[in-house]
Protein backbone atom coordinates (compact mmCIF):
# COMPACT_ATOMS: atom_id res chain seq x y z
CA UNK A 1 0.00 0.00 0.00
CA UNK A 2 1.09 3.72 -0.74
CA UNK A 3 0.66 5.86 2.53
CA UNK A 4 -0.69 9.26 2.34
CA UNK A 5 0.07 11.90 5.25
CA UNK A 6 -2.77 14.35 5.30
CA UNK A 7 -2.62 18.10 5.13
CA UNK A 8 -6.18 19.41 5.29
CA UNK A 9 -6.78 23.41 4.99
CA UNK A 10 -8.68 25.98 6.60
CA UNK A 11 -8.09 29.33 7.07
CA UNK A 12 -4.34 28.78 5.47
CA UNK A 13 -3.49 26.65 8.22
CA UNK A 14 -3.06 22.49 9.02
CA UNK A 15 -6.21 21.14 10.72
CA UNK A 16 -7.98 18.20 11.53
CA UNK A 17 -11.73 17.61 11.97
CA UNK A 18 -13.54 15.10 13.91
CA UNK A 19 -16.46 13.26 11.76
CA UNK A 20 -16.04 15.91 9.21
CA UNK A 21 -17.55 18.40 11.52
CA UNK A 22 -16.41 22.21 10.88
CA UNK A 23 -16.96 23.16 14.52
CA UNK A 24 -14.72 20.24 15.91
CA UNK A 25 -11.41 20.89 14.21
CA UNK A 26 -7.76 21.13 15.63
CA UNK A 27 -5.19 23.39 14.40
CA UNK A 28 -1.36 21.64 14.22
CA UNK A 29 0.23 24.46 12.11
CA UNK A 30 0.24 27.37 10.77
CA UNK A 31 2.48 26.60 7.71
CA UNK A 32 1.29 24.34 5.21
CA UNK A 33 4.44 24.29 3.22
CA UNK A 34 6.60 23.41 6.30
CA UNK A 35 4.39 20.63 7.21
CA UNK A 36 4.94 18.87 3.87
CA UNK A 37 8.34 19.71 4.02
CA UNK A 38 8.50 17.39 7.36
CA UNK A 39 6.33 14.54 5.98
CA UNK A 40 9.19 14.56 3.07
CA UNK A 41 12.16 14.73 5.17
CA UNK A 42 10.45 11.69 6.91
CA UNK A 43 10.16 9.75 4.41
CA UNK A 44 6.72 10.40 2.10
CA UNK A 45 6.28 10.41 -1.32
CA UNK A 46 3.01 10.89 -1.65
CA UNK A 47 0.59 13.56 0.00
CA UNK A 48 -2.81 14.20 0.28
CA UNK A 49 -4.19 17.43 0.29
CA UNK A 50 -7.77 19.11 1.40
CA UNK A 51 -8.68 22.60 0.65
CA UNK A 52 -12.01 22.40 3.24
CA UNK A 53 -12.94 25.95 2.83
CA UNK A 54 -12.79 25.27 -1.09
CA UNK A 55 -15.37 22.11 -0.47
CA UNK A 56 -18.02 24.22 1.46
CA UNK A 57 -17.50 27.19 -0.73
CA UNK A 58 -17.37 25.22 -4.04
CA UNK A 59 -14.26 27.08 -5.37
CA UNK A 60 -10.10 26.84 -4.62
CA UNK A 61 -9.52 28.94 -1.59
CA UNK A 62 -6.12 27.25 -0.09
CA UNK A 63 -5.35 27.01 -3.88
CA UNK A 64 -1.88 28.68 -3.01
CA UNK A 65 -0.43 26.55 -0.38
CA UNK A 66 -0.71 23.93 -2.46
CA UNK A 67 1.29 25.38 -4.96
CA UNK A 68 3.98 26.37 -2.60
CA UNK A 69 3.71 22.17 -1.60
CA UNK A 70 4.24 21.54 -5.18
CA UNK A 71 7.11 23.83 -6.12
CA UNK A 72 9.00 23.68 -2.44
CA UNK A 73 8.98 19.88 -1.76
CA UNK A 74 9.78 17.15 -4.38
CA UNK A 75 6.73 15.27 -3.10
CA UNK A 76 3.67 13.80 -5.48
CA UNK A 77 0.41 15.69 -4.12
CA UNK A 78 -3.01 14.81 -4.91
CA UNK A 79 -5.85 17.31 -3.87
CA UNK A 80 -9.19 17.81 -3.89
CA UNK A 81 -11.74 20.42 -2.37
CA UNK A 82 -14.01 22.75 -4.31
CA UNK A 83 -12.66 21.29 -7.50
CA UNK A 84 -16.14 21.64 -9.99
CA UNK A 85 -14.70 22.43 -13.43
CA UNK A 86 -12.49 21.69 -15.96
CA UNK A 87 -10.56 25.04 -15.88
CA UNK A 88 -10.14 24.16 -11.94
CA UNK A 89 -8.30 20.84 -12.58
CA UNK A 90 -6.75 22.22 -15.41
CA UNK A 91 -5.17 25.35 -13.09
CA UNK A 92 -4.40 22.66 -9.83
CA UNK A 93 -2.48 20.34 -12.50
CA UNK A 94 -0.59 23.22 -14.07
CA UNK A 95 0.30 24.09 -10.55
CA UNK A 96 2.13 20.98 -10.37
CA UNK A 97 -0.57 18.39 -8.78
CA UNK A 98 -0.53 15.01 -9.60
CA UNK A 99 -3.74 13.73 -9.23
CA UNK A 100 -6.92 15.80 -8.71
CA UNK A 101 -9.52 14.52 -6.75
CA UNK A 102 -13.16 15.21 -7.71
CA UNK A 103 -15.72 14.91 -5.04
CA UNK A 104 -18.79 16.83 -4.87
CA UNK A 105 -18.48 17.70 -8.55
CA UNK A 106 -18.69 14.00 -9.44
CA UNK A 107 -21.83 13.05 -8.22
CA UNK A 108 -23.40 16.28 -9.24
CA UNK A 109 -21.28 16.33 -13.05
CA UNK A 110 -20.83 12.84 -14.09
CA UNK A 111 -20.04 14.46 -17.37
CA UNK A 112 -17.28 16.97 -16.00
CA UNK A 113 -15.93 13.01 -14.79
CA UNK A 114 -16.09 11.71 -18.22
CA UNK A 115 -14.29 14.41 -19.95
CA UNK A 116 -11.61 14.98 -17.33
CA UNK A 117 -10.84 11.44 -17.48
CA UNK A 118 -10.84 11.11 -20.65
CA UNK A 119 -8.32 14.26 -21.34
CA UNK A 120 -5.85 13.65 -18.05
CA UNK A 121 -6.81 9.92 -17.15
CA UNK A 122 -4.94 8.52 -14.12
CA UNK A 123 -4.24 12.06 -13.14
CA UNK A 124 -8.02 12.38 -12.38
CA UNK A 125 -9.53 10.02 -9.24
CA UNK A 126 -13.07 10.63 -7.25
CA UNK A 127 -13.34 10.71 -3.58
CA UNK A 128 -16.03 9.07 -2.24
CA UNK A 129 -17.83 10.00 1.62
CA UNK A 130 -20.11 7.77 2.80
CA UNK A 131 -22.11 8.22 6.02
CA UNK A 132 -23.83 5.15 6.95
CA UNK A 133 -22.91 3.51 3.48
CA UNK A 134 -24.56 6.41 1.58
CA UNK A 135 -22.39 9.08 -0.15
CA UNK A 136 -22.17 12.58 0.95
CA UNK A 137 -21.16 16.06 -0.65
CA UNK A 138 -20.45 19.45 -0.02
CA UNK A 139 -17.83 19.23 2.55
CA UNK A 140 -19.86 16.08 3.98
CA UNK A 141 -22.81 18.73 4.82
CA UNK A 142 -25.09 17.04 2.55
CA UNK A 143 -26.13 12.82 2.59
CA UNK A 144 -27.59 12.27 -0.52
CA UNK A 145 -29.88 8.65 -1.13
CA UNK A 146 -26.88 7.55 -3.30
CA UNK A 147 -25.81 4.47 -2.04
CA UNK A 148 -21.62 4.32 -2.07
CA UNK A 149 -20.73 1.37 -3.80
CA UNK A 150 -23.15 1.66 -6.82
CA UNK A 151 -21.78 5.43 -7.11
CA UNK A 152 -18.34 3.94 -7.07
CA UNK A 153 -19.44 1.00 -10.02
CA UNK A 154 -20.59 4.03 -11.92
CA UNK A 155 -17.70 5.97 -11.45
CA UNK A 156 -15.46 2.72 -12.71
CA UNK A 157 -17.49 3.15 -16.11
CA UNK A 158 -16.71 6.14 -16.57
CA UNK A 159 -13.01 5.25 -16.49
CA UNK A 160 -11.77 6.49 -13.15
CA UNK A 161 -9.05 4.18 -12.13
CA UNK A 162 -8.49 5.42 -8.48
CA UNK A 163 -11.05 6.32 -5.63
CA UNK A 164 -10.36 7.73 -2.36
CA UNK A 165 -12.80 6.27 -0.12
CA UNK A 166 -13.63 7.99 3.32
CA UNK A 167 -16.07 6.26 6.32
CA UNK A 168 -17.22 9.66 7.79
CA UNK A 169 -18.08 7.76 10.97
CA UNK A 170 -14.81 7.12 11.64
CA UNK A 171 -12.81 10.19 10.58
CA UNK A 172 -10.89 11.69 13.02
CA UNK A 173 -11.35 8.94 16.00
CA UNK A 174 -8.37 7.41 15.77
CA UNK A 175 -10.53 3.97 16.26
CA UNK A 176 -9.77 2.04 13.62
CA UNK A 177 -10.48 1.92 9.58
CA UNK A 178 -14.01 0.23 8.76
CA UNK A 179 -12.01 -2.61 6.77
CA UNK A 180 -15.33 -4.17 5.98
CA UNK A 181 -16.44 -0.95 3.83
CA UNK A 182 -13.08 -0.55 2.07
CA UNK A 183 -12.95 -4.38 1.34
CA UNK A 184 -16.40 -4.34 -0.66
CA UNK A 185 -15.69 -1.13 -2.42
CA UNK A 186 -12.76 -2.29 -4.09
CA UNK A 187 -14.13 -5.85 -4.31
CA UNK A 188 -17.57 -4.17 -6.13
CA UNK A 189 -15.55 -1.94 -8.52
CA UNK A 190 -12.21 -3.24 -9.34
CA UNK A 191 -10.85 0.07 -8.63
CA UNK A 192 -7.49 1.32 -6.87
CA UNK A 193 -8.88 2.53 -3.73
CA UNK A 194 -7.36 4.36 -1.15
CA UNK A 195 -8.85 3.91 2.55
CA UNK A 196 -9.42 7.36 4.37
CA UNK A 197 -10.82 7.44 7.82
CA UNK A 198 -9.75 6.29 11.38
CA UNK A 199 -6.34 4.62 11.46
CA UNK A 200 -5.09 5.72 14.89
CA UNK A 201 -2.04 2.85 15.18
CA UNK A 202 -0.08 1.10 12.78
CA UNK A 203 -2.30 -2.08 13.77
CA UNK A 204 -4.91 -0.05 12.23
CA UNK A 205 -2.77 0.29 8.41
CA UNK A 206 -2.17 -3.59 9.24
CA UNK A 207 -5.83 -4.38 8.97
CA UNK A 208 -5.85 -3.17 5.62
CA UNK A 209 -4.19 -5.80 4.17
CA UNK A 210 -6.07 -8.27 3.13
CA UNK A 211 -8.74 -6.10 2.08
CA UNK A 212 -6.60 -4.99 -1.57
CA UNK A 213 -6.61 -1.25 -0.68
CA UNK A 214 -3.90 0.22 -3.10
CA UNK A 215 -3.25 2.86 -0.65
CA UNK A 216 -4.28 4.19 3.07
CA UNK A 217 -4.37 7.87 4.33
CA UNK A 218 -2.94 8.97 7.75
CA UNK A 219 -3.95 12.00 9.24
CA UNK A 220 -5.05 12.95 12.99
CA UNK A 221 -2.39 9.62 14.21
CA UNK A 222 0.40 11.84 12.80
CA UNK A 223 -0.74 14.91 13.96
CA UNK A 224 -1.24 13.44 17.50
CA UNK A 225 1.56 11.24 17.78
CA UNK A 226 -0.47 8.12 18.26
CA UNK A 227 1.85 6.95 15.08
CA UNK A 228 5.01 8.03 13.83
CA UNK A 229 5.45 8.44 10.10
CA UNK A 230 8.20 5.77 10.09
CA UNK A 231 6.11 3.05 11.70
CA UNK A 232 3.49 4.04 9.72
CA UNK A 233 5.14 3.62 6.33
CA UNK A 234 6.58 0.38 7.35
CA UNK A 235 3.24 -1.36 8.01
CA UNK A 236 1.86 -0.24 4.66
CA UNK A 237 5.05 -1.62 2.80
CA UNK A 238 4.56 -5.23 5.22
Amino acid sequence: MILYPAIDLKGGKCVRLIQGDFDRESVYGDSPVEMARRWEREGAVWLHTVDLDGALEAKSVNGGAIAQICAQTGLKVQTGGGIRSMQNIEDKLACGVSRVILGTAAVEKEELVREAVLKYGSRIAVGIDAKGGFVATAGWKNVTTLRAVEFGKRMAALGVETLIYTDIATDGMLGGCNVAAMEEMVRETGLAVIASGGIGKAEDIRSLHGTGVAGVIVGKALYEGTVTLKDALCAAKE
